[in-house]
């Protein structure tokens, strides 16, 4: 599986879990625009990001510190955090 496959799949993951968490209506994760800004255009506060951030680190078993919170503004971003530190568990694991 290519890195490209693995970044659109936890976009689309993320994008449900932020639907599913706001109870975000009229929106599919396929549709969800993964460059929007969460806090400015959609109105994500700084509770719905650490209900969101718990609930990512449960599913990819990652740890976000609070710190990173203000860096993850879209899904892309959320996405790459999530990826950069699955890497980088992965590297350890094979170190």
């Amino acid at each position: 599986m290519s890195k490209k496959a693995n970044i659109d799949e936890i976009i689309l993951r993320v994008a449900e879990i932020i639907i599913h968490e706001l109870k975000l209506e009229d929106v599919t994760p396929e549709k969800f625009d993964p460059e929007i800004d969460l806090v400015d255009e959609v109105g994500i506060d700084s509770m719905d990001l650490a209900t969101v951030a718990l609930v990512v680190q449960d599913e990819y078993s990652i740890r976000i510190d609070e710190d990173d919170y203000p860096k993850l503004t879209n899904i892309r971003l959320i996405a790459e955090n999530i990826m950069q530190k699955l890497n980088d568990r992965s590297e350890t694991k094979a170190a």
